[in-house]
């Protein structure tokens, strides 16, 4: 038997492995964001930088390991048996969850997960005791306090980490302006001073009561030192950084950018490290306490020893901050920062993420009222210094002129976002509250990047919608941690404890379904990039528009052609598993054709001033390639519905007439693509007479089926079916009809 859970403690450091890589990749955006944001430093630099803060930081969480042991559940009351089975439930949901979350781009929190994963194994096995002996209450097993403590400090950190981002950004932008170039020379000591200060008292001397590799004769010289310390501290940073700014012209802003990145990835490591080997440390320390038990069995040795203070391995901790931080370097993740915070929080506006909500809508609408209520309040004179101080204007046009080395925002605001989030992590550490990493650095983001005025009208009720799924998605991680661990605890305490390896291969399998689904959305996200305008750092000429949009006109148009003559074939083969495919690849197109609609704003903006007409010609081209593929759309989907539904389909003269329809159709299309691909218009003239010959033919199909319908030969949905087919046939040749004309007089437009 003690094989047996000799093998579940390596289980559980293998997973452990696991946890770390999918952890650091899925977190480090929170302590990269505001550096590559700003663009404060190279990108090695600020990996080099950011590795380090997570190795130092790693060994400072010692303490935090107390959350996994006994934070959540009194183990004094629970036998080794079922403490394994516990930690074991935590790390297979923990997997299974991150990796699940991670495939679908659904947010998530490392922190709220490994909570409440532990809060529903231990109620999981606790119900079954109090089912077996109920004289002992629930809360016996619970560490109730503990578990409301940590859970309420989760959900606080949300309010206050959002406030206090808000309001410090509002004074420090207040100070500096958006044109602080002057005032940085004179105040960017004072503000660096401040924040390394802060970040030096948090971390060094609240931090240091958790390290494992200080003696208790230096915390308390350093706790009773602590205002010696910091004074020193401000003192001599703001000395330093004023005198390098005057000999070298030190960029204050970027330094103090770049320690804040070291101290948010070090306050990451410090507070998060307990996520990943908190649990596995727990169950090795109870495989020790069992081992080194004489005469102990798993289902009777209570594991009072755990309830104690149990200091953990100074090795351990640097074998997990290295496995974070070779993690950190390798991961493909971490070097494609492009995540959801730097959407919502970047200055400009741009390709919104999420769309538009009610609550979202009421929220922007509500905000909007209040805030011309408190306006009408403040005195002329102070408005106008407030609205100076805001004013981007300057900003704007540097940041335009820098094209795609712009920055999302400037280095106030990352400063600000850096030395907060730390700060509020780094407290939260010395009083060994793991609240959520992921939270406070988003909720920092998103409310320096409000009174930042970021999120102007053009596109907060997006920001909003997309901090709102933020929130819900944080929520429906503590749901499904709980739920699941919950189930996994019952079923391994039921089937058995060699159930564990049957769960790890579901496991292992599931995994692996989501990393085939997360392939082929990857490459599905590669084909729409392919449709779209290579990205510049400067104006592009029209010619280079030109020849991008006429491959993507005459690539769209063949996929319609073969969508058009094929949905309808299946239709008429009714076959319906099939009309589905085309379905999706229709919709699939439709979806390339929207991202190149919705990159009109980009591509025209980079256009030369002197090429206003191409940008016309351009904009009417896309627009009837969209209108085409939506007229496809009108055509499948109700085809679909109709098989769908089983409703009968059309007749053999119905059928004959629409084979005929298909080829001509077909005729039409490919003439289409010929004329654009080797730009020759001489034959447009025959082309567009033969697009109002077919729609005079649509009209004689429509009579004949109005004569069908008098004489009741067809059903009414069939009928309806049937000339929506040659209503929505005549809009898409039209379009097309249409396009070739745009793309003509966009060739000619080039020409001249």
């Amino acid at each position: 038997m003690e094989n047996i859970y000799l093998i579940l403690v390596v289980v559980l450091f293998a997973l452990a492995i696991s946890d770390l890589v999918v952890g650091v990749s899925n977190d480090a955006v929170n302590f990269l964001n505001s550096a590559l944001g700003a663009k404060a430093a190279p990108f090695k630099v600020i990996m080099i930088v950011a590795a380090i803060g997570i190795f130092v930081g790693a060994t400072f969480s010692s303490g935090m390991m107390e959350v996994a042991r006994k934070g959540i559940f009194n183990p004094q009351h629970f036998y080794f048996s079922e403490i394994m089975i516990i930690f074991l439930a935590v790390m297979i949901t923990d997997v299974l969850l991150l990796d699940l979350f991670n495939t679908f781009g659904m947010p998530t929190s490392t922190t709220v997960s490994i909570v409440f994963e532990l809060l529903g194994g231990a109620i999981a096995i606790s119900l079954i005791k109090v089912s077996n002996n109920p004289e002992i209450p629930l809360s016996s097993y619970i560490n109730t306090a503990k578990a409301l403590a940590i859970i309420s400090g989760i959900l606080l950190s949300v309010v206050v980490a959002f406030s206090a981002g808000a309001i410090i950004q509002y004074l420090t932008r207040l100070v500096f302006s958006f044109n602080y170039d002057t005032r940085i020379k004179y105040l960017g000591a004072i503000w660096g001073g401040i924040a390394i200060s802060a970040i030096t008292y948090f971390i060094l001397i609240k931090g240091a009561k958790g390290a494992s590799f200080m003696d208790s004769e230096t915390k308390t010289w350093i706790k009773s030192n602590a205002v010696q310390i910091i004074f020193i501290s401000f003192i001599g940073w703001t000395l330093i950084l004023q005198l390098c700014k005057w000999l070298f012209k030190f960029d204050i802003l970027k330094f103090t950018v770049l320690v804040g990145t070291f101290a948010l990835a070090m306050a990451f490591a410090g507070n998060d490290l307990v996520n990943f080997i908190g649990v596995p440390l727990a169950g090795f320390e109870s495989f020790m306490v069992f081992n080194s038990t004489p005469g102990a069995t798993p289902d009777n040795l209570l594991m009072e020893s755990m309830a104690g203070k149990v200091g953990t391995p100074t090795y351990m901790l640097i074998i997990a901050g290295l496995i974070m931080v070779v993690t950190l370097w390798t991961s493909k993740k971490a070097k494609n920062v492009v995540k959801t915070s730097l959407d919502l929080a970047r200055q400009h506006e741009g390709d919104e993420r999420f769309g538009s909500s009610f609550f979202a809508r009421s929220i922007v609408r509500g905000t909007i009222n209040a805030a011309k209520a408190a306006n009408n309040l403040l005195p002329q004179s102070i408005k106008s210094r407030i609205e100076k101080q805001f004013d981007a204007s300057a900003y704007e046009e540097k940041r335009l002129a820098l094209g795609a080395d712009a920055p999302a925002f400037d280095m106030i605001r990352a400063s600000v976002n850096l030395v907060v989030a730390s700060i509020l992590i780094s407290l939260a550490t010395s009083y060994k509250l793991p609240l959520s990493t992921t939270y406070v650095t988003f909720m920092v983001a998103m409310g320096s990047s409000l009174t930042d005025g970021a999120w102007g009208r053009e596109s907060a009720v997006y920001r909003v919608t997309g901090v709102l799924s933020v929130i819900g998605g944080w929520f429906f991680t503590a749901f499904s941690a709980f739920t699941v661990a919950f189930i996994v605890a019952n079923i391994i305490n039921f089937a058995g404890i060699y159930s564990v390896f049957a769960l790890i291969a579901l496991a292992i399998f599931l995994i692996y379904r989501t990393h085939i689904i997360n392939q082929k959305r990857s490459s599905k996200n590669v084909e729409v990039k392919e449709f779209d305008i290579d990205e510049v750092e400067d104006e592009i000429l029209a010619k280079k528009v030109l020849d991008k949009c006429t491959k993507n006109v005459t690539e769209s148009l063949v996929i319609i052609s073969d969508l058009y003559s094929g949905s309808l074939t299946d239709f008429q083969a009714e076959s319906r598993r099939e009309l589905k495919d085309k379905l999706k690849a229709i919709n699939q197109i439709n979806k390339k054709i929207k991202k190149l609609k919705n990159n009109i704003y980009k591509t025209v903006k980079k256009l030369q001033d002197s090429e206003i007409d191409t940008s016309l010609y351009y904009v009417q081209v896309i627009d009837y390639l969209r209108e085409t593929a939506h007229a496809l759309t009108f055509i499948a989907k109700p085809c679909y519905e109709h098989l769908d539904n089983n409703h009968t389909t059309f007749t053999q003269d119905q059928f004959k007439d629409l084979s005929i329809l298909i080829g001509e159709i077909q005729v039409l299309i490919s003439k289409s693509v010929n004329i654009i691909s080797q730009n020759n218009y001489d034959a447009l003239d025959g082309f567009y007479e033969e697009i109002m010959k077919e729609t005079e033919q649509l009209k004689e199909l429509r009579k004949k089926q109005l004569k069908r319908i008098k004489k009741e030969k067809t059903s009414t949905q069939t009928s309806m079916l049937y000339l929506n087919l040659l209503h929505e046939t005549q809009n898409l040749i039209l379009h097309i009809g249409n396009l070739t004309k745009s793309q003509r007089d966009f060739v000619h437009n080039n020409k001249e």
